[in-house]
């Protein structure tokens, strides 16, 4: 249920169109003006690190949202997890999509023919996200980015406070999905604690309502509040859905959020060890998914890292995920150098060619084979599927890779029905 336009342009010049100058940088958490951009902005270039925060006034925003759709230069693409998965589906000729999100008219115009959208998901003006753009080695003023990064804001209400989800819910009855996908919770931690807490046992009511024959996938995103973390998985969300889909920084930081295996892991580095993200979503799966003991539905998880890729599932619940997790790396490897096939020139392999299935029980061994490039294990009803990705070598477009993957995966994967 999130969806907005990605406007995407060259910080520095979308500074001097609005007739900053360059000067010191600072951290702001919140931006309250046009000077408290080019501080925040100029502060992370200096640096060369990502950083997203939100833009508090609506009427500058606007102003600078205008400003930078219409600069020379600037690109426009679809934005928001759900819409891009919409997107990304709606490539397939054979497939209908609804798409609910606050949908204004340049969205709808870039949303492919096959997404349709309901009425009341439909407003009058679009949420815009600015991604500003560095390049290493580019200045401004005094400060020099040591390597090239984005710096992400906008004034974007009706995604943090999950405005659609409603809209969504009850839009299913006329559209009778095979598939619902959701996304977009972690846009709500901009909000209070107790209007967050308060949406989401709206959200759980709202998903609860969607009838148990269709399966359900949770795409999550970067999140940064563990209790709210803590919160969607233990008691509320993971117990409703079907299958999840996140990447190597989701994973850790759910983690440490419910104090799970490997949980005082700081932070990974370099390639996120095979054994150890194995052991996560094992527990992942015991402890939170469906079992003899537990009334819960997942059943699925669909794991991506630049690597390496590795789907899990419950036994007896899913078929193909050999398919699935490979079109998810295929997914992957095309559309970061946006090529139709993957072009081996263009590409080249980062994963493990040799690694342990896990840190904590005894493991076994496993060494790769290019003639059977999707490896398969088992661990007490659960199986798991690995397969290493094409990593592109200068990618064109990062924005969504992870949406893309997760669809890509999806489309291939059988629901045992039950």
């Amino acid at each position: 249920v999130n969806a907005c336009v990605d406007v995407v342009l060259s910080g520095v010049k979308l500074l001097e169109a609005l007739g900053l100058e360059p000067g010191d940088g600072k951290n702001h958490a919140v931006l309250n003006s046009r000077q408290d951009l080019k501080e925040a902005f100029t502060h992370f270039m200096e640096k060369g690190a990502a950083a997203e925060r939100f833009f508090s006034d609506a009427e500058s925003f606007q102003h600078i949202a205008r400003t930078a759709s219409e600069y020379p230069g600037a690109q426009l693409y679809v934005g928001g997890n759900a819409a891009l998965i919409g997107q990304k589906l709606a490539t397939n000729p054979d497939l209908k999509i609804l798409l609910c999100g606050p949908v204004g008219p340049k969205l709808h115009e870039l949303l492919d023919d096959n997404v349709v959208v309901p009425p009341e998901s439909m407003q009058e003006r679009d949420e815009f996200h600015l991604i500003l753009e560095y390049q290493a080695g580019e200045e401004w003023g005094q400060v020099k980015a040591p390597n090239a990064n984005r710096f992400i804001f906008s004034h974007d209400l009706s995604n943090g406070a999950l405005n659609m989800l409603e809209v969504f819910v009850s839009s299913l009855d006329e559209f009778q999905p095979d598939l619902v996908v959701l996304s977009g919770l972690h846009m709500m931690e901009g909000q209070s604690k107790e209007m967050r807490q308060r949406r989401l046992m709206e959200a759980v009511a709202s998903i609860s309502d969607i009838p148990t024959d269709i399966p359900i996938h949770l795409e999550l995103a970067s999140m940064t509040d563990q209790d709210f973390m803590s919160n969607i998985m233990h008691q509320q969300v993971f117990p409703l859905v079907n299958s999840i889909g996140l990447n190597e920084q989701e994973l850790l930081f759910l983690t440490q959020s419910a104090s799970g295996p490997h949980a005082s892991l700081a932070s990974w580095s370099g390639v996120p060890d095979v054994g150890v993200v194995s052991d996560i979503l094992f527990w992942i799966l015991k402890e939170h998914g469906k079992t003899a003991e537990q009334a819960s539905d997942l059943t699925r998880i669909h794991f991506h890292t630049l690597a390496y890729h590795i789907v899990v599932t419950v036994d007896g619940y899913w078929g193909n995920q050999v398919a699935a997790v490979a079109a998810g790396a295929r997914a992957a490897g095309t559309q970061a150098c946006a090529t139709e096939t993957i072009d081996t020139s263009k590409v080249f392999l980062k994963a493990p060619l040799e690694f342990v299935t896990s840190q904590i029980e005894a493991p076994s061994k496993i060494s790769l084979n290019p003639d059977e490039p999707v490896v398969h294990w088992h661990r007490e009803g659960i199986s798991f599927h690995f397969t290493p990705v094409l990593v592109c070598k200068d990618p064109v477009r990062t924005v969504g890779l992870g949406d893309a993957i997760s669809a890509e995966g999806l489309l291939y994967s059988e629901v045992y029905a039950q």
